[in-house]
């Protein structure tokens, strides 16, 4: 499996607007409808992934506990279907994510966000100015480092006390995203 970090965009940079296909209810969601008062997380992810499928419970236990904060969290797939198949769009409702899983068919978003791997997360304040860009946690496939969202849920929770986000960031680290040719 590749292992690809993010691409640490620069804090500040704001949020790329998107409109996709949420293949679970057949309708288009934008930025607008997902972004609250306090901000916004954009997840970059697949279903086939290692590094997603060692953080999916974890994923979902976080859409859960953020469920009724004032951040908006959506997930995005961008992945070329066509060689990896396990990421179609009707695929992806299977993973019960508890927040929106939308197909980015072109790639553009993926592309507007500067997203490298899977997981890539970007998380917005209120204006939709980036805040953090790193990783879920210290835990990765075949390591006995538990799943617990340590450093995500700092960042997040920062947001919604209204407190400064630390610039001291670890990327991500995944497969990286399936670019057409």
């Amino acid at each position: 499996m590749a292992r690809t970090p993010s691409t640490m965009v620069e804090l500040g940079s704001s949020a790329a607007e998107f409109n996709l296909l949420d293949p679970a209810t057949n309708t288009w969601i934008s930025t607008e409808a997902v972004a609250k008062s306090k901000g916004l997380l954009v997840i970059f992810m697949c279903n086939h992934c290692p590094f997603v499928k060692h953080i999916l419970d974890g994923l979902r236990q976080l859409g859960s506990d953020y469920a009724t904060s004032d951040i908006g969290i959506v997930a995005i797939s961008s992945n070329d279907v066509s060689k990896y198949p396990d990421d179609a769009p009707e695929k992806m409702p299977e993973l019960k994510l508890g927040f929106p899983y939308l197909y980015d068919e072109t790639q553009a978003v993926a592309k507007a966000y500067d997203a490298a791997c899977t997981p890539d997360f970007f998380l917005y304040n209120g204006q939709l100015k980036l805040a953090y860009r790193g990783q879920f946690d210290d835990a990765r496939p075949g390591s006995d480092i538990p799943v617990t969202g340590k450093d995500l849920r700092a960042a997040m929770d920062c947001l919604l006390d209204g407190k400064r986000v630390t610039e001291n960031q670890v990327p991500s680290l995944g497969c990286n995203i399936k670019w057409k040719e």
